[in-house]
């Protein structure tokens, strides 16, 4: 049998099919269930995102669309959306620039800041301790250890984030081989 990557070819399609459902199933899985953890507050699991990011101190004074998009690892048109439910809800605002008057930063509100505090970081680490149950701290790192190989792997084969420099906020490890996609042609119909 053939090594390729250190995995076996004849086990390996069927292996990583069965990987890749897993991880659909349970997005799947997180944007249900996590949703539904947030019903009282009318939070879904996008905007949960997006306060969480917001709470970072790295974006206290607020953080550019863009950046919070490359950050999210979604599309600013995917992240509009988003914010201008927020911004209905009072959650976040956008500001004025100081370093720019003509450009426009996202920050979180008060309301939305005790939003996250008061109400929501409660909810989120019972959320966490019922996904999470029977994780060891150990079973944990390692899973985290995986999904960053995963996604640094994910990074090189978008052209959108393999073409930035990593001074736009974006860093793939030197270590992380670019995997080699074999395109195949759509059938024609």
């Amino acid at each position: 049998m053939k090594k390729n990557g250190g995995t076996s070819r004849g086990i390996s399609p069927g292996l990583s099919n069965r990987l890749f459902f897993r991880l659909y199933q349970c997005a799947n899985m997180l944007h249900k269930t996590g949703t539904r953890a947030l019903d009282d507050y009318e939070i879904t699991t996008q905007q949960w995102a997006v306060l969480g990011a917001l709470t970072r101190p790295a974006f206290a004074e607020g953080v550019a669309v863009g950046d919070l998009a490359a950050f999210l690892l979604v599309t600013r048109q995917n992240l509009a959306g988003v914010l201008q439910r927020l911004e209905a809800m009072d959650y976040v605002e956008r500001t004025v620039d100081a370093n720019d008057n003509r450009s426009r930063l996202i920050r979180l509100t008060p309301k939305g800041r005790s939003l996250w505090d008061a109400n929501m970081r409660p909810v989120i680490a019972d959320y966490y301790d019922a996904a999470l149950a029977g994780f060891s701290t150990e079973d944990k790192i390692h899973v985290i250890h995986y999904l960053d190989k995963m996604l640094a792997n994910f990074k090189a084969l978008d052209p959108e984030i393999a073409a930035r420099r990593p001074d736009e906020g974006e860093s793939v490890p030197a270590a992380a081989p670019v995997p080699r996609v074999r395109r195949v042609p759509s059938p024609r119909r």
